[in-house]
Order: structure tokens, then sequence, then C-alpha cells
């Protein structure tokens, strides 16, 4: 199938190496930015046949299959709605939107057209957590009946060249980060049926000291601490923190506590381990192998699985379901903030199928 690229910023860069160099059922068929530069760097870089003056020429190009939405978070809806109506199917980097009311918008659409939604992220289909998915479901932790997510970093201004957008509408820490451990999380343990959280702005404005934009100040417009508990329609209850307001800390990413052990599973934002089990019969953490593939930097997974779902008429893994489950959940924690009252999930997403083996590489199964 082939692939119209919105977007040629930082992250487009994973995308187009893993397309040409790895999965193999995919083709780009052309790209385009607002800044048409980025686009003929990238197309010289890659070979790209095409370089679109703009989105919507991208839409009505016949030969472009699924619109890869890689644009930043606040103008997600605007360009997955614009393709949805050209009659494209859509993945989108993380979130779906920047508020539930773009998502419901968008989900509605798709139906509305009978068009596929997907999006990143994708790593919980890497070789880490797929690992960790199949060590669950075969019962070597027993029942799984918590979990405890962290992220937990001091934001971007000192490093980012353009961090601003991280402290605008649709940024922040778990609008940004929360998609990986949530995904992970109903992945590895299903659905999520309520939540309840607290938020806060600790530092109104923030200094940036990276270059370009040294020396300027940002104003923060959402919550930069944010704590969350959820409860999963299993029984199990879990908790997540993410904050762009510590320096460090010494947690983990994510654990997952079970009847009969404790799984460590990896950086919900790689792809690779370390995976480590506690059982009670040896007494410390041991380190599972990695028993599927895909262990590198393999962003673009979830949209090769996308097309297969596609040709095969299957449910894609990261489904446009599992993308707005998750930013139901996110605008959950910040909805109970608000009244301070548990909030209700309304959406039952399928728990995706575990990742299957393939002897060739780059081929979806």
């Amino acid at each position: 199938m082939k692939i119209g690229f919105v977007g040629c910023g930082a992250i487009s860069g994973i995308y187009l190496k893993n397309i040409t160099e790895v999965f193999k059922e995919l083709e780009i068929a052309g790209v385009c930015d607002l800044i048409r530069e980025r686009a003929e760097d990238a197309a010289k870089a890659y070979s790209v046949p095409k370089i679109y003056k703009d989105m919507h020429e991208l839409f009505a190009d016949p030969e472009v299959d699924i619109v890869l939405n890689l644009t930043r978070p606040y103008e997600h809806y605007e360009v997955t709605k614009a393709a949805l109506e050209a009659g494209k199917h859509v993945y989108t980097e993380k979130p779906l939107g920047a508020a539930l009311e773009e998502g419901v918008a968008l989900a509605g659409l798709a139906a509305s057209k009978g068009l596929r939604l997907g999006g990143a992220p994708d790593t919980f289909l890497g070789a880490g957590i797929q690992t960790c998915r199949k060590l669950i479901d075969a019962g070597i932790i027993g029942e799984p009946v918590g979990a405890s997510a962290f992220m937990v970093c001091r934001g971007h201004e000192t490093w980012h060249p353009d961090p601003e957008f991280y402290y605008k509408y649709g940024g922040g820490p778990m609008f940004d980060m929360g998609p990986y451990y949530l995904t992970t999380l109903v992945n590895l343990l299903g659905g999520i049926e309520s939540v309840s959280g607290m938020a806060r702005v600790s530092f109104p404005q923030r200094l940036i000291t990276s270059q370009p934009h040294y020396g300027e100040t940002v104003t923060v417009d959402v919550p930069t601490y944010i704590t969350g508990m959820m409860r999963f329609v299993s029984g199990a209850l879990g908790t997540i923190f993410t904050t762009f307001d510590a320096y460090a800390a010494e947690v983990p990413r994510i654990e997952i506590y079970g009847s009969d052990g404790t799984l460590s599973v990896p950086d919900p934002n790689t792809f690779g381990g370390p995976v480590r089990l506690y059982r009670p019969e040896r007494g410390e953490f041991l380190e599972v192998p990695l028993m599927f593939g895909y262990p590198e930097n393999s962003r673009g997974l979830g949209l090769a699985d996308m097309a297969k779902a596609l040709a095969a008429k299957r449910d894609a893994r990261a489904s446009g379901e599992l993308i707005f489950h998750v930013l139901e959940v996110m605008s959950g924690f910040f909805t109970s903030a608000q009244t301070r009252a548990e909030v209700s999930i309304k959406s039952r997403p399928q728990r995706p199928a575990p990742m299957a083996n393939s002897r060739l590489a780059g081929i979806i199964k």
C-alpha cells in the first residue's frame, strides 16, 4: 500500500527509513510539509517520487492509500478530518486529538465513511512489550491484580529546539507521553472502565535554554504534574504518574503485579527490553529473553500492520478504537481533576491481538 506523508519534521525520519528499508509491503507515494524545504530534503534522502504543494493535493492523489499524519498534536484533528473527508484512511501520530471532542468527531466521521483510523504509539508491538504480553497471557505471574506507571522528567526546554508546543494545547506530559504508557497497559491488561486524577501547573513559566530559542520564556497553558488512578474492566487497579516538573526519580517505567509474581515492563517509548520477571520461588528479578521481533526502533510497525489489516480484512492492532480509548482515558484524568470525582470511561476497545512472529523480516502477519 502507498503512504502519503503530511509533515516532514523530526519524527518523519524514522518513518521514512523504516518504510523504505524494513516494511516491504509499504511504499511512499509522496510527502508534503508547510516548510517545503523539509519535504524536498526528505524526498532527496529517500528517493520519494512526489512532493505535494499541500496536504489537499496529497489527499486528491488516487495513488495514496493511507495518509500518515505527522503534524503537531494540536494540528492532528484538522489534518485527519480533512483526509477522512477526502476518502482516505489515516494513521496518525499520538494523540488522536488534543481533546476528547476531537476524537469523538474523528471516530464518527471515519465510521460514517467506512474508513479506517489507526495511530501511534506502536511501540507495544515491539519485542519487549510483546514478550510481556506472552508472559501474562501464559499465566506466568498469575492473575494480574494491579499496575503502576511512571514518566518523570524535567521538561523539554533545556534540549529541544522548539519546546513551546509541549506546554500548549494538546501538550503536557500526559498527552505527550501518556499514550505510550496507557496503550501498553491496555495491551497487557485490557480496557479501562473508570479513572480519577489530580493535576496542576507547578511552574507557570518556563525559561528556554536550548537553541535557537535560548532566553525566551514560555507560558504554560496545560497541567505538567498529573497523577491518575485506573480501574480496569478485568478488576485490576492501576496508577499512572506523568510530570515535566521533576529533575530525576528512581522508579520503574511500568510494573504489572500478579497473584504469582511481578513483571517489570521496559520503557514503553522503546521497542526492546529489558523484560524482568520476579517469581517468589527465586526471590529476585531475572531478565527474560525477548521472544519476538522488532527490538530496534521500528516506528511504522503499526502502520504496516494497519496496511496488512486492510488487505486481509482483519482488525488492526494499533486501531482507531484503541487510540480513541487512550484519548478518553487521558481526558478523564483532567475531568476528574476538575470535578474531584471518579469518571466513567464509555469506550470498550478490543484488546489488540498479540503479534505473530514471521520468518520474513518486515512482513506482518
